[in-house]
């Protein structure tokens, strides 16, 4: 059964820094993208970045770019990924859901994707 859990999110002052993890388990390592959204109040979901098994991270949000930094860990039956989000501004602000997509690699489409993470929400103020 693949779980995605999720973790890291909070309250933080615009310029702060926090770090999401994204833990990946019930499925195989061979092939796999996951990848990271956000929704904000009033918002669509957006995709911000996907790492894939294949061909590493891209990312698809410009307003990120250079602030946002996604990598990840193979254990054991466990890939964890994370989204390291540094010089946060108030529309940073929203609920961040890292998802799966077992089949194919990455798309910034989020109903491409197979499973999602519960979420958590980053609150960006002073």
């Amino acid at each position: 059964q693949v779980q995605l859990v999720e973790s890291g999110g909070g309250l933080v002052q615009p310029g702060g820094s926090l770090r999401l993890s994204c833990a990946a388990s019930g499925f195989t390592l061979d092939y796999y993208a996951i990848a990271w959204f956000r929704q904000a109040p009033g918002k669509e979901r957006e995709g911000i970045s996907c790492i894939s098994s294949t061909f590493g991270v891209t990312y698809y949000l410009d307003l990120v770019e250079g602030r946002f930094i996604t990598s990840s860990d193979n254990a054991k039956n466990t890939v964890t990924v994370y989204l390291q989000m540094n010089n946060l501004k108030p529309e940073d602000t929203a609920v961040y859901y890292c998802t799966i997509r077992l089949s194919s690699g990455c798309s910034m489409t989020s109903g491409l994707y197979d499973y999602w993470g519960q979420g958590t929400q980053v609150t960006v103020s002073s």
